[in-house]
């Protein structure tokens, strides 16, 4: 039999199987999901399903939930836990592929990640970025030679857009940089200014 005429327990084809499965869990249609996911896992395909999830996972919900991968991530390790244990009249495995085909269906959704895969894979190639000033640091050759230190790092290499609501973010900035500049102030030069 040909890689491609592969058959599922019902005589599905194993490709269509897959992509309505894909299909159902965009849509959220969680009774056809459902449907697909154990036609293929009768069919022995229990890995593949998992494979398909935690793709679905980052291609289909992506940002819209951000710990979807990891919440599928540590259903697929209970899965294999409980798989293991060779419980073949009962197969409590299915219980958490069940939990992981619902909860994608009832998902958010976003193609975000997706998109931007192919959008930057697909235009590396005929790119080329300078390497910008702000990463010329204390931590490469370029930014020591220019006389970048702990000052600069502060000033210019740890500054953060998007920075959350954390309690102590400032407190504990300013202290590391009380801590670097006490323990010893010259960190706080630059090559230049200590060598003059």
């Amino acid at each position: 039999m040909s890689k491609y005429k592969i058959k599922t327990a019902k005589g599905y084809d194993f490709f269509e199987v897959a992509s309505a499965l894909q299909k159902s869990i965009r849509r959220g249609l969680e009774d056809e999901a459902m449907y697909w996911a154990v036609e293929l896992f009768n069919s022995n395909f229990a890995e593949y399903v998992w494979k398909r999830l935690r793709i679905i996972a980052s291609e289909d919900v992506g940002l819209a939930v951000p710990g979807i991968a990891s919440e599928i991530a540590a259903l697929y390790q209970h899965h294999k836990l409980q798989a293991s244990k060779k419980d073949d009249k009962n197969q409590p495995e299915r219980l958490f592929l069940t939990h992981a085909v619902l909860l994608l269906c009832r998902s958010e959704k976003s193609r975000v990640v997706d998109h931007a895969l192919i959008y930057h894979w697909m235009r590396h190639e005929h790119r080329h970025l300078d390497i910008p000033d702000v990463a010329l640091d204390k931590h490469n050759e370029r930014g020591r030679q220019l006389g970048r230190g702990w000052k600069h790092f502060f000033e210019e290499g740890t500054l953060l857009v998007n920075l959350g609501d954390v309690p102590g973010e400032e407190s504990y900035r300013q202290r590391a940089r009380d801590v670097i500049g006490g323990a010893a102030p010259s960190l706080f030069q630059s090559a230049e200014d200590a060598e003059g």
